[in-house]
């Protein structure tokens, strides 16, 4: 009885257990932080992605790159959710994160090799964020929004690392100006919704600098009848999300006629209902009709004969975003429309030409509360990397009007950091106090790597930062990315959201603590089942993916 093997897990599933997981954990970790390390700065890197459909990505931001990453292993998997999370949450920051998820892991891994215990490991991890989110509110600084100078300053201090620096000025412009417009207020609440009433609308063609802001919403759609008028001053516009059709039936309709003229009795019921359809819409006066669905040839005829221009098949986001740029209600069945519906917010409709393909422009609004991002660019690659370094900046800028506080950047925030929580580590007594010093020194791997991608001396710069930072009122000081060297972050003027910094750390440590807990993997392999049952059916290994 006792000699003989008991199994309790199925032959097939794999289990490791105990320390070799902790470090392959840890060592997943650190080695997706290595994948976009050089990524970091103003010096960053560019990293060239192949997708599984054989397009290709060029990109430095930390999130996209991972999105395009396949691995295997399920602590790298969580590594690069936190990375998406960081993106959706704050907008920014996304290869900070992961980086110093990495570094936290990497310094634990000393402690495991002593045999402390991962959850003394993780009550000191968690003291050290509360420590420092405090010390992130102490050395913040508030920041007037209405300040456009300074604005451009923190949005220039985001864009500064991407590919799109080239043009910082006119980026910061493009991104401060959309999320102005798009901010609404409500009942003392402020509303900042930039995926859905931002659009960045990528035209292949032109130059960079081409790129603007539209006070109003672009579409690529043209009219539908060749003799509608295409260029409108000040037009009241109509938006609609019914069709101008005769209505079908859902699915097989059936219909008996007997005497011949029944059938031109059906056929005149349906000119009458299109044209009711038509004089309920002409009834409002309009000069521009928006809809949704399709419009039949003759309901164009009628509207035509109204000189009334008429777009179809819009989507529902952009017959949204005409709806807030110019004020008019979209309505879902023409009898209901009344003049409070008709929108005359704008000051300009027109439609142009831009290379093959027609524009709609609704533009000149009065008090527009949707905006449309013209892009231009040589390439269909470059104008994706500008639009996802745009979307950082509008975030950045969202930021700082739903939370005003700013924080150094440049490494300088992690030093003064670090410096306070090693400080505060020497009055700790117990096991305790080792861990907590630890994230101290992880704190360091901002500062580190950005002096590594401007290939400066790392040792000698970081030695004189960290003894630049037990002085007083030095807190500022971090490293200039460009050049390696010490610099006053207040006087470059560069500086990083507080909401973006707090939800960096708190990613960070918690992934870190996550993935400290886990001491037990189990993987079910599902492969040799299916090729013992079913050897007949082709590709056996498909069938489970």
């Amino acid at each position: 009885m006792f000699g003989r093997q008991l199994l309790v897990l199925s032959q097939n599933v794999k289990r490791e257990s105990g320390k070799k997981v902790q470090t392959g954990n840890i060592n997943a970790a650190k080695t997706i932080a290595d994948v976009i390390r050089t990524c970091l700065g103003p010096r960053a890197m560019m990293k060239m992605l192949l997708d599984p459909m054989g397009g290709i990505v060029m990109t430095n931001d930390g999130n996209a790159i991972l999105r395009e990453i396949q691995v295997q292993h399920p602590a790298a998997k969580s590594m690069i959710e936190i990375s998406r999370t960081q993106d959706e949450e704050v907008g920014d920051g996304t290869t900070s994160v992961i980086i110093l998820a990495g570094e936290m892991l990497a310094v634990a891994e000393q402690f495991l090799e002593q045999q402390i215990h991962p959850t003394v490991v993780i009550s000191a991890y968690r003291k050290a964020l509360d420590d420092a989110i405090n010390i992130l509110k102490e050395i913040s600084t508030p920041v007037d929004v209405n300040n456009r100078e300074m604005m451009l300053k923190i949005i220039h201090s985001a864009i500064n690392t991407k590919a799109i620096s080239r043009w910082a000025d006119l980026a910061c412009t493009i991104a401060l100006d959309a999320v102005k417009t798009v901010q609404f207020e409500d009942n003392g609440r402020k509303e900042i919704d930039i995926k859905k009433y931002a659009k960045v609308e990528k035209i292949p063609g032109g130059i960079l600098e081409d790129s603007s802001v539209l006070q109003g919403v672009m579409l690529n759609k043209d009219v539908t009848h060749p003799r509608m008028r295409r260029h409108i001053k000040n037009p009241r516009i109509v938006l609609m999300d019914c069709s101008l059709e005769y209505k079908k039936g859902e699915s097989q309709t059936e219909l008996e006629i007997i005497r011949e003229e029944d059938f031109s009795r059906v056929l005149q019921m349906e000119e009458e209902y299109i044209q009711q359809i038509c004089e309920d819409i002409v009834r409002v006066k309009p000069d521009v009709v928006f809809t949704e669905k399709g419009i039949s040839d003759l309901a164009q005829h009628y509207l035509m004969k109204a000189n009334i221009t008429a777009i179809r098949r819009i989507r529902k986001t952009d017959n949204n975003r005409i709806a807030r740029a110019c004020g008019a209600r979209i309505v879902s069945r023409t009898d209901e429309l009344r003049e409070d519906d008709v929108g005359t917010g704008a000051g300009l409709f027109e439609i142009k030409k831009i290379g093959d393909e027609y524009f709609t422009f609704v533009t000149d609004c009065k008090d527009p509360k949707a905006c449309t991002i013209v892009l231009r660019g040589a390439s269909k690659d470059i104008l994706a990397e500008v639009e996802r370094n745009l979307q950082d900046a509008m975030q950045v800028c969202r930021n700082v009007l739903l939370d005003p506080h700013l924080v150094p950047g440049g490494g300088a925030t992690e030093m003064a950091v670090a410096h306070a929580l090693t400080e505060k580590s020497k009055s700790m007594t117990g096991v305790e106090q080792w861990p907590y010093r630890a994230v101290a020194q992880a704190l360091e791997v901002i500062a580190r790597t950005l002096i590594q991608n401007c290939g400066a001396s790392t040792i000698r710069v970081l030695t004189s930062l960290r003894a630049k930072h037990t002085q007083e009122g030095c807190q500022s000081w971090g490293v200039n990315g460009e050049t390696g060297v010490l610099t006053d972050m207040k006087e470059m003027g560069i500086w990083d959201p507080l909401a973006v910094k707090l939800q960096t750390y708190k990613t960070a440590v918690e992934t870190a603590i996550l993935l400290l807990r886990i001491d037990d993997i189990v993987s079910g392999q599902k492969k040799k089942q299916s090729d013992g049952s079913s050897s007949s059916m082709p590709g056996p290994e498909n069938t489970n993916e």
